[in-house]
């Protein structure tokens, strides 16, 4: 998926950043690097252009250059909206945050809505929503649930496969943008703005909550599982998915500015938080680059008490 292109104000900076995102789609990473720098010559405060300009120093082999790039811009936005401090961390120039600016979130996803369906449907064989649905399923045949929360909804693609079976479907996003698309749906009774680490469900009232996709944008879980399990009922299910990895680190942000998470640190953070293991599967999500992503695909509940 592509970010939208957001212009810098002057004509010809962003000609020439035009030229240069061609060069660089043709491989020529180094003269794309130069014809960016120079549209930045122009408008020096471009934030947008001073972040491409970054990524492709980095690819050009310029590690230094990028990283100069992505340090100016932290100064210029400090919110960090494109994830400056997320590339600093990802390359070994900063500490790895906890979760990601929440600022890039919602401008990464705002840009994404209009093409994020067709992307993940239809060029990079996404599976989540099929896999939770099942699982979700085989967990609990037939089961009606009264109260569904749908943590970082996106456009709607996980509600599509449980509205048939809840009386009540909530979504909560940090994108306006991916909001709409899931309006656009009609499955949901409620849409909410809000950060799934900071968002309050009703306690003890939901009896299914959902988290597909989303940790790969939240980092540190220990928030988000503190909330999903107060609202849980006793017999609740809480089905999520993560992108993990077969290393030791239980959280490693990967070059794609995504958490993964290790199958050890989700048994040990439900452990932590009264919760149990119904099922886990390490499945392959989706594509990235050509190549299958490998994610949990996991059921948990309350422990009996």
């Amino acid at each position: 998926m592509e970010r939208a292109f957001l212009s810098s104000g002057d004509l010809i900076a962003d000609r020439r950043a035009s030229y240069a995102d061609m060069l660089f789609e043709s491989g020529d990473h180094v003269a794309a690097a130069d014809l960016m720098r120079q549209a930045l010559e122009i408008t020096p405060e471009w934030t947008a252009g001073l972040f491409r300009l970054g990524e492709m120093q980095e690819t050009a082999g310029d590690e230094g250059a990028a990283v100069v790039a992505w340090r100016k811009l932290l100064k210029l936005d400090p919110d960090d909206r494109f994830g400056a401090g997320l590339k600093l961390a990802a390359s070994g120039y900063a500490a790895v945050p906890e979760a990601p600016p929440p600022a890039y979130v919602e401008t990464l996803f705002d840009a994404y809505a209009p093409t994020f369906d067709n992307a993940l449907l239809e060029k990079l064989d996404y599976r989540v929503p099929d896999l939770l649905a099942k699982a979700i399923e085989e967990s609990a045949p037939d089961r009606r649930y009264q109260s569904v929360f749908d943590l970082g909804c996106g456009t709607g693609l996980i509600g599509s496969h449980i509205r048939e079976r809840c009386d009540f479907l909530a979504g909560v996003d940090l994108s306006d943008a991916m909001l709409q698309k899931a309006a656009d749906k009609r499955v949901y009774d409620s849409l909410t703005k809000g950060d799934v680490n900071e968002f309050v469900m009703p306690q003890r009232s939901v009896d299914l909550v959902i988290a597909a996709d989303v940790f790969v944008y939240v980092g540190d879980l220990h928030r988000a599982f503190v909330n999903v399990r107060r609202a849980l009922t006793l017999d609740g299910l809480f089905a999520f998915s993560v992108e993990t990895h077969s290393g030791e680190d239980e959280m490693i942000l990967q070059p794609s500015l995504r958490y993964t998470h290790s199958e050890s640190y989700v048994h040990r953070l439900l452990s932590e938080h009264s919760m149990c293991v119904v099922s886990i599967r390490r499945e392959d999500i989706r594509l990235d680059r050509g190549q299958p992503l490998s994610g949990l695909i996991v059921v948990a509940g309350p422990v009996p008490g």
